[in-house]
């Protein structure tokens, strides 16, 4: 007689139990992500390379040219340097330092043993972007501190709107890392990233207004997201500035297409 109602016991326990399953599973997989974006951050502050690259270079050029004041800019020189170097930081951050050491990763056959471990491949990938966003965010607090400290910069313009645009920015510039990564050599990823660093910190608005530059690289400058990143921040920093709408449009759409490219053509192995 007492069966009907234990077995209506265990039925009921069962989405339960499901319940907690998945919870457990949610947990597991949020902890190991959470290791791994440790093991990330302890990685790339042990590359040499990617400190000097990240770190040290934005605030060496932040600190060289607001001393000199050479800069052509109307007002004071921090005021134009400082959403460059936010720029400069999110294109190293993520475009060079994640496009290199993934594509060496890839090369030594790390990627391939990551790809077998309980980690899912796609908890790496958010591993490595929550990474990128811990160090973007101790640049951001590095060099407005030197600007806050040492020239006197006060923050002013849309908070909102710088947050929107370095998020772009973020995902244009780590997918562009990741495509390169996942689909070159690790050679040609290295000289790659490294000849884009260059290339967008002489064309991007980082030292030099785009107006500046002649009228065939000015129009190639506009139509790169590293010009549309910079120009953005420059706005969004500004008091009174006008809201940069057409510079998010385009970071965004560079955005979407370069994270459409990263995930048909990244290989692990």
């Amino acid at each position: 007689m007492n069966i009907p109602s234990q077995t209506t016991s265990l039925t009921q326990g069962r989405p339960e139990q499901a319940q907690q399953n998945t919870s457990a599973g949610v947990g597991l997989l949020v902890r190991s992500i959470l290791a791994q974006t440790r093991v990330e951050l302890l990685l790339t502050i042990r590359r040499g390379e990617s400190v000097l690259i990240t770190i040290i270079v934005p605030v060496v050029l932040l600190v060289f040219f607001a001393s000199l004041n050479i800069v052509p800019t109307g007002g004071r020189a921090v005021d134009f340097l400082l959403p460059g170097m936010l720029a400069l930081a999110v294109m190293a951050t993520g475009m060079v330092s994640l496009g290199i050491a993934t594509a060496y990763e890839r090369y030594y056959g790390v990627l391939k043993r990551l790809g077998g471990s309980p980690l899912p491949r796609g908890g790496l990938i958010t591993a490595k972007i929550a990474s990128v966003l811990v160090l973007e965010g101790a640049q951001i607090v590095l060099l407005v501190g030197v600007a806050v400290g040492v020239y006197g910069w006060r923050p002013q313009g849309e908070l909102a709107v710088a947050l929107l645009a370095l998020a772009l920015g973020t995902a244009a510039f780590a997918g562009l890392g990741l495509a390169m990564a996942g689909s070159l050599r690790a050679e040609a990823t290295l000289a790659g990233a490294n000849g884009l660093y260059l290339i967008f910190l002489l064309l991007g608005g980082v030292l030099l207004p785009p107006d500046h530059l002649p009228a065939p690289l000015e129009a190639l400058a506009r139509a790169l997201p590293a010009a549309a990143l910079t120009d953005a921040l420059r706005a969004s920093m500004t008091s009174g500035a006008a809201f940069p709408g057409s510079d998010l449009i385009l970071l965004a759409v560079w955005a979407a297409i370069i994270l459409l490219v990263a995930m048909r053509t990244f290989r692990w192995e």
